[in-house]
């Protein structure tokens, strides 16, 4: 946990007021039972009113010191405090937004959410306390007893037996509830996940009428989190009605046999009232200790998942003499290449792939599903690194270029369209930012997105909702591939990108593509053989390994499973027509 403590070394200025303006409070605190032990015993019985108006301003004084005090001291931990959550935050996401696939495989969505807010605000809040408490608590416990002590030293004996008893039934209290704290994060992480899911997948869960199901599957995570809350808080909650039970006793003992030294003359009435007032600030900043350790308890525990992301090495770094490259021709060669996913038993993903593209080439990868492609493509912008072997882009292996320089010359479509909210302009110059209007449009009438954006009201300046929830299937697609041509890439990937898009729009987006990406090197992954029939070259992979590779109409000739695919599509259509 203190290797977070790095991040509030810029508010040390901060955060060292904040405990002088604490010592300013405990200092007023302090002095209060005094002076009223001293209206009690002197000015009362002596009808001293001058003595007791004097004294009384003097307590009024010291209050208002004391109150400046404490608002510093809110202040300045108030400012270290949530800068310090903020920087640590930014942190933990600037961490993430370094990882590779195979890093965020390993973390899971929800979790990640969990860490950056939850599990940061808990150590958020242990600095904002503890710049306040842990200064003010240790004060006043020493504070008052030394104070009591100069009061009367014999019923002090009484602090002798009070004060073990105390921290007795913390460490008890805290070691019991502590473990819970680190359980109560994970069920967060999973109550998190399942309303991620279902968020996410609203339509999926009505289309298939699983609302009921959903529910209860939400209510099941969330009762676990409350149980196990209410465990940690009900062990938590003994250490209240303990105390006051000890702070109780303690009182009584002090009257007991503080009056009978008042009896015997050798304690005053006021020393009594100060006493206890001593003896309950003693107590209550013990039991202030014991909330600091509950928040340090859990904070420790969102501390630990907070290291474990910013302690988890990247495994795709820039290498040591990695160099920004220009690709001026977009030659890509596979040499042996083979990959496996990290902890995955069986056979690798892909086995010994070996092939080259030609600048400009269009390459078109095929296959069953799980037979690689989607790795394979992923391959190339360094997403995840190979196992065994090496790609090349121009002659350069790709681990020798900067993973800025790599990624900012290739264009990739993904699988999964993402758009964020904001307007349709904005998603769009996510592939370059300075773009022109100009740009922008040519970009968009070359995906075929053009004509459904200029129908809507705002034209490039509609909102999208979150995930672009306002469009189709088929429109989300177009404005991703628009995104990706914007770049104007070296590389090109679209990854069965056109499965939304009716097979008319996607002849048209073929046609436009075909003269855009003329000094292009393109790889698509598709399901239609309509869609690569005219590729240059078509890769087809089964079980991780290349199967054939050649034209359309080589692979008619040569390849048994090309003909299965091609006859399977050519028999739907027929049935499809005939149907129709």
């Amino acid at each position: 946990m203190f290797k977070l403590f790095r991040y509030l070394k810029p508010y040390w200025k901060a955060a060292l007021l904040a405990p002088l303006f604490m010592f300013v409070q405990v200092y007023a605190d302090l002095m209060q039972p005094t002076l009223l032990a001293g209206i009690v015993d002197r000015g009362i019985p002596a009808g001293d009113i001058p003595f007791i108006i004097r004294t009384g301003l003097q307590m009024v004084g010291i209050a208002v010191v004391g109150l400046l005090g404490g608002f510093g001291g809110i202040i300045a931990s108030s400012y270290a405090g949530m800068n310090f959550g903020a920087d640590v935050r930014l942190a933990v996401f600037e961490k993430v937004q370094g990882f590779s696939f195979a890093n965020l495989d390993k973390f899971k969505t929800a979790s990640l959410i969990t860490r950056l807010t939850n599990d940061v605000l808990q150590i958020q809040m242990m600095v904002f306390m503890l710049l306040r408490m842990l200064v003010r608590a240790p004060l006043l416990s020493i504070g008052g007893i030394f104070m009591a002590v100069s009061i009367n030293a014999r019923l002090s004996s009484i602090l002798l037996l009070v004060i073990p008893l105390v921290m007795v039934v913390l460490v008890l209290v805290i070691g019991k509830a502590f473990p819970l704290f680190a359980v109560v994060q994970e069920q967060i992480d999973r109550v998190n996940a399942v309303l991620q899911e279902n968020l996410a997948g609203m339509r999926v869960v009505k289309a298939f009428g699983r609302s009921e199901k959903e529910n209860e599957r939400f209510r099941a995570a969330s009762k676990e989190l409350r149980d196990t809350n209410v465990r940690a808080l009900r062990i938590m909650s003994l250490s209240m009605p303990l105390l006051m039970l000890i702070i109780n006793l303690s009182i009584v003992a002090i009257i007991w046999f503080g009056g009978i030294q008042v009896n015997n003359n050798g304690m005053e009435v006021g020393q009594i009232i100060a006493f206890i007032t001593y003896m309950t600030q003693i107590l209550f900043s013990l039991l202030m200790v014991s909330f600091i350790f509950t928040m340090i308890s859990r904070a420790k525990a969102s501390a630990d998942r907070i290291n474990a992301v910013l302690e988890t090495a990247a495994d795709i770094t820039d290498a040591p003499d990695a160099v920004a490259k220009i690709i001026r021709e977009g030659r890509v060669e596979f040499d042996n290449v083979s990959f496996r996913y990290a902890g995955a038993g069986g056979a690798p993903v892909l086995n010994q792939i070996m092939f080259t593209t030609e600048p400009g080439e269009t390459v078109a990868i095929l296959g069953a599903t799980g037979a690689g492609k989607s790795t394979l493509v992923n391959l190339i912008s360094r997403l995840y690194d190979p196992t065994e072997g090496s790609i090349r882009i121009d002659g350069t292996d790709i681990r020798q270029i900067k993973l800025a320089s790599l990624r900012s010359q290739i264009g990739m479509v993904l699988q999964e369209n993402i758009l964020f909210t904001g307007s349709i302009l904005d998603n769009l110059r996510w592939g370059k930012a300075d773009a022109g209007e100009a740009e922008v449009v040519e970009a968009a009438k070359a995906a075929q997105a053009h004509d459904f954006i200029t129908g809507f009201p705002a034209g490039y300046s509609t909102q999208l909702g979150q995930m672009g929830v306002n469009l189709s299937g088929g429109q989300k697609q177009r404005l991703a591939i628009a995104r990706a041509l914007l770049k104007k890439p070296a590389i090109l990937i679209l990854d069965d990108s056109t499965s939304a898009v009716d097979m008319g729009t996607e002849a048209r987006l073929q046609k436009a593509l075909r003269e855009l990406r003329r000094n292009t090197t393109c790889f698509i992954i598709a399901q239609r053989i309509s869609s690569v029939r005219d590729a240059d070259k078509i890769i087809v992979l089964d079980d991780g390994r290349i199967a054939a590779v050649g034209t359309h109409a080589e692979l008619l000739k040569t390849s048994g499973i090309y003909r299965d695919i091609y006859g399977s599509q050519v028999r739907e259509e027929e049935d499809s027509f005939a149907g129709s």
